[in-house]
């Protein structure tokens, strides 16, 4: 798609994101705000909750315009943000997950402003229902509708972060393909770092490793989607063979720690699994990795994954579509079913024995993140989509 912008005056856009807690969808946001003020956007972020654990310090330093309604309900929410749309008169309304959406897109009818949503996730993906024992089929029915009705009458058009979130959105909410654009997440490479020998040795001596341990690293929020499970059977699996090997988790609570803790109290190597929780130095940990593992069920791109392409570590990654699209497997990490120990423990063990194998995956590592991946490349894109949009 081609997209011609001309120069607007006083551009203002409105961000309407469920929270800043640190998953993809935010960490994205937090760094394009930036780029839309260099490129003459002044935003205005509006948060429907404001949670514990958040990106929130790092936008207040930046200076951006940040408005929390974590003290309303849904309705007051709805009414706070009609209120901001009618006194602001912004450009565009930006939208971000399930509940931003919908009250996002009904906060802007009547108003004369577009409405754009970032569709960020499959999220109503069949393989999805079928395996996730948190979800309801009839709940998930009643807020696919709701979503399908609000996309479909209340949003001028959609971004798709990759292609696979585009089919599985246009299935589910029988939307249009011409409606939907496809422009990547971009990571910011300044932010990120350069994998180096010093780099890794700190992070590994602060983790309290020895140089010939092995380490090898999941991070994402401990959620079933993320199928940390999986992979802690695995590592359980080769860890008898590998007194060495030990395995780091790092990412917050989910509806999934129950389980896992589970696991690996039963276990005969808990000393050796690491849950870190939430860190701010995740691209220091990954840099330090052996082995990065990204075992998710479904995705909507994957940001942790695209940080260990840029941090040139050695990847094993879930076989499934949105993946595929950050990894070619043989050429940049080594992909496997998704929801097999042993196809993972395989493959992770292949790595560490074969350094040869594991170099030759990421000597091409650096040029996809920076051609498909880069920060600023994607911003502009972004931005061009929603100059033409708010036109």
């Amino acid at each position: 798609m081609v997209i011609e912008v001309s120069p607007l005056a006083e551009r203002r856009y409105l961000f309407v994101i469920n929270s800043l807690l640190p998953g993809g969808a935010e960490r994205s946001l937090v760094e394009l705000l930036p780029r839309l003020v260099d490129r003459g956007v002044t935003p205005i972020l509006v948060c429907l909750y404001r949670p514990e654990i958040s990106l929130e310090a790092e936008v207040v330093a930046g200076g951006f315009d940040l408005r929390l309604l974590d003290e309303l309900n849904h309705l007051g929410r709805l009414r706070a943000i009609r209120k901001i749309i009618k006194s602001e008169r912004p450009n565009l309304v930006h939208t971000t997950l399930f509940e931003a959406d919908v009250i996002g897109r009904l906060a802007a009818i009547g108003t004369g402003v577009p409405v754009m949503s970032t569709l960020a996730n499959a999220t109503y993906d069949r393989a999805r229902i079928k395996v996730d024992s948190n979800l309801r089929p009839s709940k998930v029915a009643v807020v696919r509708f709701i979503d399908g009705f609000t996309a479909r009458h209340f949003t001028a058009h959609f971004h798709a972060v990759s292609a696979a979130v585009k089919a599985s959105s246009i299935t589910a909410l029988h939307v249009d393909d011409s409606e939907v654009t496809v422009v990547y997440r971009g990571r910011d490479s300044q932010r990120l770092g350069r994998r180096t020998p010093e780099r890794r040795a700190s992070t590994r001596a602060k983790l309290g490793l020895a140089p010939d341990d092995e380490m090898v690293l999941t991070v994402g929020r401990q959620e079933f989607q993320k199928g940390h499970n999986h992979l802690i059977r695995a590592y359980i699996e080769l860890a008898d063979q590998r007194p060495r090997a030990h395995l780091f988790v790092a990412g917050r609570a989910g509806n999934a720690t129950e389980d896992l803790e589970r696991i690996v109290a039963g276990s005969a190597v808990a000393d050796r699994i690491h849950f870190l929780g939430h860190r701010g130095d995740a691209a220091d940990l990954i840099a330090a990795a052996d082995v990065f593992v990204f075992p998710s069920l479904w995705e909507g791109l994957g940001g942790a994954l695209i940080e260990a392409l840029a941090l040139e570590v050695p990847i094993v990654a879930s076989d499934i579509p949105a993946l595929r699209e950050v990894v070619v497997s043989g050429e940049h990490g080594m992909l496997v079913p998704p929801s097999d120990p042993g196809s993972i423990r395989e493959a992770i063990e292949r790595l560490l024995d074969d350094s040869g194998e594991a170099m030759r995956l990421t000597e091409n590592n650096r040029y996809r993140f920076e051609e498909l991946f880069g920060i600023e490349k994607n911003s502009s894109s972004l931005i061009d989509l929603m100059a033409s949009v708010a036109s």
